[in-house]
């Protein structure tokens, strides 16, 4: 039976990706299964980006979390949710940033480096890092990840890769993003109930 330091895995971020690395399984086999996929997924991410956003701007729950000025943004915000739409320039930017962390999960090594980008894409939903007015609910947070993993394993599907590979691609995805999620759901272990109100 393996020891574990259960207080590192709060401390650590890299420690803690190790953990759970090795308790699902992600494997460097994983990481490179990942990265194959990505001469065919990378062209595919901006259908995949508008799906989610799609999603996002239907429920007022999601799309809610939108009209605060978002961290770098320096154009006018939406007003209301009536106005905000797609072709807003607030969720074009939005949409950039999600574009960029599709990009970077296809083509940076799935290793400890990575740990950084994953954690802070947890943090910044949060007030603790970004705009303090940006409280994104855990809940949302899980809807917007179980949607993603859905879309991106349909896609996944339909690639010109044989029966093995698409198996493999489909195992290693799940995984990567089981982690992910976990490095969302840790920033969100102290806090308390937010504010439901829609502007």
């Amino acid at each position: 039976m393996q020891q574990i330091d259960e207080q590192r895995l709060e401390t650590d971020p890299v420690f803690r990706f190790q953990y759970l690395a090795d308790f699902i399984g992600f494997t460097s086999s994983d990481a490179a299964a990942v990265q194959a996929t990505a001469m065919f997924l990378g062209p595919m991410i901006p259908e995949l980006v508008d799906r989610t956003y799609e999603k996002l701007l239907s429920y007022d729950a999601t799309a809610r979390h939108f009209l605060p000025r978002q961290s770098g943004f320096d154009g006018a915000a939406p007003p209301d949710l009536r106005s905000l739409t797609s072709a807003h320039p607030q969720i074009q930017f939005r949409k950039e940033h999600l574009s960029r962390y599709l990009m970077t999960l296809l083509w940076r090594t799935c290793d400890a480096k990575l740990v950084p980008y994953l954690d802070m894409v947890g943090k910044i939903h949060t007030p603790a890092a970004g705009n303090s007015e940006i409280s994104v609910p855990l809940v949302q947070m899980n809807a917007l990840m179980g949607y993603l993993s859905d879309v991106l394993l349909e896609i996944i599907q339909q690639l010109p890769l044989d029966a093995t590979a698409r198996v493999a691609s489909v195992r290693a995805f799940s995984k990567l993003l089981w982690i992910q999620n976990d490095f969302i759901t840790r920033h969100y272990q102290s806090r308390g109930p937010v504010d439901a109100t829609v502007a």
